[in-house]
């Protein structure tokens, strides 16, 4: 039996992903801190770090793992938050992960995967391999 999901939960949701989205770390904390899951995940398993990570927001980044999130969870296409920021080049997200317990050889591709396809011998340095 499946429920009618609440118009007013769906929104909030939607609300909150736009957070992540636009990198709001302060009003994505509030939200966390009143109850709203730090692991919340989007129709495609995208976690609220996913999104602010992919978008290169590291304080977002940082205040949800601060709050529990998992810096690891894979969306349903197997790809981490850490990937995600080595493909889009966002450094200080990759530090803001690596600071909150992120695991490089994580998901698939992995942030090693990741950054060797794209020749970034210094990440990869930074991931500790080769």
């Amino acid at each position: 039996m499946s429920e009618t999901p609440d118009p007013e939960v769906i929104e909030l949701a939607s609300r909150v992903f736009d957070l992540a989205r636009t990198g709001d770390a302060e009003a994505l904390a509030a939200y966390v801190d009143a109850g709203v899951p730090a692991n919340l995940t989007n129709d495609r398993g995208d976690t609220l770090v996913m999104l602010a990570a992919y978008h290169g927001h590291a304080a977002a980044v940082s205040a949800l793992l601060e709050r529990g999130a998992e810096a690891d969870r894979a969306n349903d296409r197997g790809q981490t938050p850490l990937a995600g920021a080595v493909f889009k080049g966002e450094g200080d997200v990759i530090r803001a992960l690596l600071a909150g317990g992120a695991n490089p050889e994580a998901g698939t591709p992995s942030a090693v995967d990741t950054a060797r396809m794209f020749g970034k011998a210094e990440l990869l340095e930074l991931f500790g391999t080769r």
